[in-house]
């Protein structure tokens, strides 16, 4: 593990930016960007273009170490690369941002309440690739729809399981049980799902220590715990669908909670800008989260 990398997520400011909308995601990132459905033929074509707008971001000057503490990547971003170099190795030498690795390949259907993560047969030795590509960590994401005791219970046991098998490459896993923001029992799932996740946390060997990628909740300072908690390196927010004004608010009453927003870091960018222009738009998107971050 790179103890440079550990320390800026231990002990930075700043959020980490979600950059891993995977295939069935990307055509509406596109579309928000500007690019139309009919612009590509083909997932190549449609992964090149998205590739284009991941790397015009983290190459603005604006999206850099000093605010961003981290980027989460999906696997096909790994694998490419910006300015010749792996774009892991980019973000960390060229940029002072720590890269992670976005491990889940979709959700099953909704059972009891909640959607878990499809089966992952091939995932050591993706989480091998990973290491040899000079990620940090990873994230995986299970959703939650309903307080269903049995389900939420379910979420939180693979999480903690997946986890545990991410740790033992020596990486730092990011668990992800978002709560769907419009859920009707947002606030009593939140309270279903603490508990277990507290109890999860003894779960992780001793001396190791996982992230949270967690809800923005009902009830201010909801997540404390966790930050607090000895096995828990960060805890990070999603924005959920919420628009980044909301998120930026809701976030600033959360103290120690930092983001972890991908909707709402590329709100308001398209293809269509200019450099300056785009630029622009980037450094008050990430001036705002930054800003949420740190209070």
């Amino acid at each position: 593990m790179n103890e440079e990398q550990l320390q800026k997520m231990r002990d930075g400011a700043g959020f980490i930016a979600a950059l891993d909308q995977s295939g069935g995601s990307t055509p509406k990132a596109l579309k928000l960007y500007g690019i139309p459905e009919d612009s590509w033929s083909g997932d190549e074509e449609m992964f090149d273009l998205i590739h284009d707008m991941r790397a015009r971001i983290i190459k603005s000057p604006s999206f850099n170490g000093d605010r961003v503490l981290g980027a989460i990547l999906f696997e096909k971003t790994m694998d490419r690369q910006i300015d010749g170099l792996d774009t892991g190795d980019y973000l960390w030498s060229k940029k002072n941002i720590v890269p992670f690795l976005k491990i889940d390949q979709g959700l099953l259907a909704e059972a009891d309440g909640v959607q878990l993560m499809k089966p992952m047969p091939g995932l050591d030795d993706l989480l091998k690739r990973g290491v040899a590509k000079n990620v940090f960590g990873t994230k995986e994401r299970s959703v939650i729809k309903l307080a269903a005791p049995g389900g939420v219970g379910a979420i939180a046991a693979q999480q903690f399981e997946i986890g545990n098998q991410v740790l033992r490459h020596g990486l730092v896993p990011i668990l992800e049980p978002e709560i769907d923001i419009h859920s009707p029992e947002k606030a009593e799932a939140e309270k279903l799902l603490k508990p277990a996740l507290l109890s999860g946390l003894d779960l992780v060997p001793e001396g190791q220590q996982v992230m949270f990628k967690v809800t923005l909740p009902e009830i201010d300072g909801f997540w404390t715990e966790l930050v607090e908690h000895p096995k828990v390196l960060r805890v990070v927010a999603l924005s959920g669908g919420y628009s980044r004004e909301e998120a930026n608010a809701r976030l600033s009453r959360n103290p120690g909670v930092v983001a972890s927003f991908s909707r709402a870091l590329t709100e308001g960018l398209t293809a269509q800008q200019s450099d300056e222009e785009f630029d622009a738009a980037i450094d008050e998107s990430v001036g705002s989260i930054f800003a949420a971050s740190s209070s």
